[in-house]
């Protein structure tokens, strides 16, 4: 009971500091801004933050840090909408949201969708922050406890979990994954420093960035698709049919028990160094596909399609802040830009800041609660008005998208070649869906192929080549029974379709 009094004691204080006046105003601008930032694409919650650096020297830090996170949840929010409305990620954690979020905003229920969305960001940020305040030092060690060969089967396991999410033609699915797995090893490999599928270019030795991959896969593929006339007839029934907001009494439940275990799969895998919101969504849909019993309807439009990913994303974000705030180790870009952030106002995260500066700890963890809120009272009332999106003219709602894409990538890092790769990936992404191949496996492959080589190679290198290591240690053993399972369980419900 010492402990949890002293942590209400800290939290109500946190509170006393985050929700003066000046400071609400601050997160509520950080949230607006981190909102209108998330619907560009490329220009996630790490570049929004990035951008507003300079413009906070002159705040008190408690006030920069509370809009920092109505920044980092409003962004987050912010790139799912965009999903949901025009197919159109604004950071790549909200790729998977598109895959149910698009289809049921085509079929009239884009309201239905930001709804079950702007829930699953509160449930998952509330939950996270819930829990890093409750449980910050225990799951920090927890966290330690993870070596390579203990990612390697975490990253392997999201492989298996969700490489079929792209339909029920396995194989298909798993050329698009190993087509992804191929373009992420284009570049100079870190290792051997011997370049890769580069073909002599020297703007593809930095590789694929998995931003671009996003936006030129979803964003620009999707805008070409959709301006080719293949979507028309859907196309047409969206805009008749926007207003719908409301879910039946068994979508609700199906989506609360997706919002539940996509926040806890998401808060677990953030506080995992480089697992991030992404990973996190991709498991989490990976989860909600092999628990339904109707998977096949997944891609269509369903709603937990939408509910789990947004949730883990959001859970993820809170969770990265864990490792920050208590060992000094960002766990996601967006948590490396705010080590920048405290670096600058002469703070050093890790276990003496919640001693010396127990004020801005408590008052940010404060701010992450009251972001929560501010977001869904700012964007839920105004959920009709997005959806109204969708009357603007296909051609110049799209022809808009692929400029803003463009100028997106673009943006990254100032570079013409990034404009060029997201107009290649989406002419590429528009080949693959006419061909019937599905395009998801392809980011799915961008994302797990780097991590999955990185942390085999690590083993290796630690076990002297001796691929016992993962049967030895008890946490990725685990993760490996895990996969077998999810392999015979495929197998079984694949035998039970052929037989009826």
């Amino acid at each position: 009971m010492d402990s949890l009094t002293i942590i209400f004691t800290n939290i109500s204080s946190g509170f006393g500091v985050a929700a003066t006046p000046e400071n609400l105003m601050f997160g509520m601008i950080g949230v607006l801004l981190g909102t209108a930032v998330g619907v560009l694409p490329g220009l996630g919650p790490a570049v929004a933050i990035s951008l507003l650096l300079p413009l906070t020297f002159g705040l008190d830090p408690i006030a920069a840090f509370i809009m920092f996170g109505g920044i980092y949840y409003g962004a987050m929010y912010g790139g799912a909408m965009t999903a949901i409305l025009v197919n159109t990620p604004g950071c790549s954690s909200s790729a998977v949201t598109t895959f149910d979020g698009h289809p049921l905003a085509k079929s009239g229920r884009a309201g239905t969708a930001l709804l079950t969305a702007i829930i699953g960001s509160f449930v998952g940020g509330t939950f996270a922050t819930l829990m890093l305040m409750l449980l910050a030092p225990a799951l920090v060690e927890i966290s330690l406890l993870f070596g390579p060969p203990e990612y390697f089967a975490l990253m392997l396991l999201a492989l298996i979990m969700v490489a079929t999410i792209g339909g029920n033609n396995l194989g298909k699915s798993l050329f698009s994954t190993f087509l992804g797995i191929g373009i992420a090893m284009i570049g100079i490999d870190m290792q051997t420093g011997v370049s890769r599928i580069t073909f002599g270019i020297p703007e593809l030795y930095s590789g694929i960035n998995i931003v671009l991959a996003g936006i030129g896969l979803f964003a620009i593929g999707e805008s070409i698709w959709t301006l080719s006339g293949q979507d028309k007839s859907q196309q047409t029934q969206t805009i008749s049919q926007t207003t719908r907001l409301g879910m039946a009494t068994v979508e609700w439940i199906r989506s609360g028990f997706a919002w539940l275990r996509g926040t806890v799969l998401g808060f677990f895998a953030g506080i995992l160094p480089g697992s991030g919101g992404t990973i996190a969504a991709f498991m989490a849909y990976g989860v909600e596909k092999k628990l339904s019993k109707q998977p096949h309807k997944f891609g269509s439009g369903v709603v937990e399609g939408v509910a789990a990913p947004e949730s883990a994303n959001n859970a993820a974000a809170g969770g990265s802040m864990v490792p920050l705030l208590a060992l000094g180790i960002p766990g996601s870009a967006t948590t490396a830009v705010m080590l920048v952030a405290f670096q600058m106002y002469g703070l050093q995260p890790g276990p003496l800041l919640f001693q010396n500066s127990g004020d801005l700890v408590w008052g940010l963890i404060a701010s992450l609660y009251i972001a929560n809120i501010l977001l869904v009272v700012i964007n839920l009332p105004i959920i009709g008005l997005w959806t109204k999106l969708l009357r603007i003219p296909a051609g110049l709602l799209y022809s808009s998208v692929i400029v803003f894409s463009i100028l997106g990538a673009y943006s990254l890092k100032g570079s013409l070649s990034d404009a060029f790769i997201v107009v290649i990936l989406g002419v590429l992404a528009f080949c693959l869906r006419k061909l019937s191949f599905p395009v998801a496996p392809v980011l799915l492959g961008i994302v797990l192929g780097p991590l999955i080589e990185q942390e085999f190679r690590r083993t290796l290198s630690i076990s002297s080549g001796d691929l016992m290591i993962f049967l030895e240690r008890p946490i990725s053993a685990g993760f490996l029974a895990i996969i077998l399972l999810s392999f015979v369980i495929s197998l079984m419900k694949q035998t039970r379709r052929k037989t009826t």
